[in-house]
Parts: structure tokens; sequence; C-alpha cells
């Protein structure tokens, strides 16, 4: 009786030794996916640090960027205001240059008339002047020379005679229509005499022919007069015609328009 039982019971204890076999089975595949699950959780996670990361980074680049482009965008800014800035000054200095060369055009014409017009004033008096005494043109004007022909002083003397003094009135007549013009009268002597005593003899000469045309109606402030003594000969040599030649006085006519800054004595 007991054999049966016996059987059965065995027959259970396997039974339930093969299902127990089967959960311990599942049960170690299991605990071994969620290993590889948690593996794979933690690859997951790392993945995920190392994507929040480069996100980040990303952020600052973008942040980065930004900035730098605000920057640019305010440099391009100020560029562009300083082209403008400058545009307007090459525009300016355009103008500025346009009108610095109409006024230059226009100085040029008006010295052009100028001296023209001194020119032709300067050839009115030449001939004028060349009818009464010899005169020749100088670079800033003109030189009446008064020799013994024109004005012959006498031998140690600076006195002016009745002959003298009608021509100096005829020259005087001319100088008094010329406008611009500075009058200088120089005194010369021959070569008898020491030279401390002919020149104080040539100034007496030249401020002779001087004085007279300030009598004539002369301005005297337009009126200088210097003597040279023996040092400047109109003609080299001793003999009665060069030394006469030599005791004269010379009148330079000086145009003080055209001749400003230059060395005016003729």
């Amino acid at each position: 009786m007991m054999r049966p039982r016996l059987i059965s019971i065995l027959a259970v204890l396997v039974a339930f030794g093969s299902l127990g076999y089967l959960v311990l089975d599942r049960m170690g595949r299991l605990e071994a996916r969620l290993g590889e699950v948690g593996v794979q959780v933690s690859a997951i996670g790392t993945e995920a640090r190392t994507a929040a990361d480069a996100a980040a980074r990303a952020s600052e680049r973008s942040e980065d960027a930004l900035l730098r482009a605000g920057t640019a965008e305010e440099s391009a800014r100020e560029a562009a205001l300083g082209r403008e800035e400058a545009e307007r000054i090459a525009a300016r200095a355009e103008v500025t240059a346009s009108l610095a060369n109409d006024e230059a055009r226009e100085a040029r014409a008006e010295l052009e008339r100028i001296e023209a017009e001194r020119q032709a004033e300067i050839d009115r008096l030449e001939e004028a002047l060349g009818g009464v005494v010899e005169t020749r043109r100088t670079a800033v004007g003109l030189v009446m020379s008064l020799g013994s022909d024109a004005v012959e002083f006498a031998f140690d003397e600076a006195t002016l005679r009745g002959a003298e003094r009608e021509l100096l009135s005829r020259i005087a007549g001319v100088l008094l229509t010329a406008r611009g013009f500075s009058v200088f009268v120089y005194g010369h002597t021959d070569d008898v005499g020491t030279d401390a005593y002919n020149q104080i003899l040539s100034e007496r000469r030249a401020n002779a022919v001087r004085d007279y045309l300030v009598e004539a109606g002369i301005g005297p402030a337009i009126i200088d007069a210097r003597g040279y003594g023996k040092s400047s000969p109109r003609i080299q040599g001793t003999t009665p015609e060069a030394r006469s030649q030599n005791r004269r006085v010379e009148i330079g006519i000086v145009d003080v328009v055209l001749s400003s800054g230059v060395d005016r004595e003729p």
C-alpha cells in the first residue's frame, strides 16, 4: 500500500525540484540582465553627463559668439561712423581746396593785372623822363644820371645853379604824376681828395638835389638821400673829362608796389 504513495511523493519532489531549478535559473538570468541593464544605465548616464557638458560648452561658445558678434557689430557701427566722418572731412577739404584754388586763381589774376599796370606806369615814366635826362631801366625801376651834361657841380661845390634847378623842376613835374614809387638820390664825387672828405661832399650834393625836389612838391617821406663819395665812379680815369662825369647825382625811381621784400636800391 505504501509503495504507490511513496512513488507519488517522490514524483512531487522531483517535480518541485525541477521547478526550483527553473526558477533559480530564471532568476539568475534576470539578475544577469539587471546587471547588463545597470551597466547600460550607467553608460547612458555617463553619455548624458557628457552630452550635458558638451551642451554647456556649446552654450558658452554660443554666448561668446554672441558677445563677439555684438562687439563686431559695435565695431562695425563705429567703423561706419568713422567712414562717414572721414567722408564729411574729405568733402569739406575738397570744398576748401576748391575755394583755395579759386582764390589762388583770383590772386594770380589780380597780381598779373597789377604787374601789367605797374609795367605800363614804368614805361610811361621812362618815356617821359627819358625826354628830359639820361634814363636807364633797372630790375626795380629807373635811374636818372645827372652828370656834367645835366647837373654840373663845380669842383668842391654842392650848390645848384639856375640850369640845374630848371632841369630838376621838369623831373619833379613828371614824378608828381607817379604813384607807388620811392625816390632815392645818390651823390658822387671825383677821385680828388680823401675818402672822408669826398663822402661828406657827396652827401651834400645828394641833399641839395633832395631839398630842391621837396621844394618842387615831392613828399619828403618818399625821398631818401645818400652819399657814396668817390667809391663808385661812373668813368674810370683821372682825366678832366672823367672827373667831370664822376661829379654827379643819380636819382633812382623804385616801384614799391612790386618790389616788396626786394633790395630796392637801383
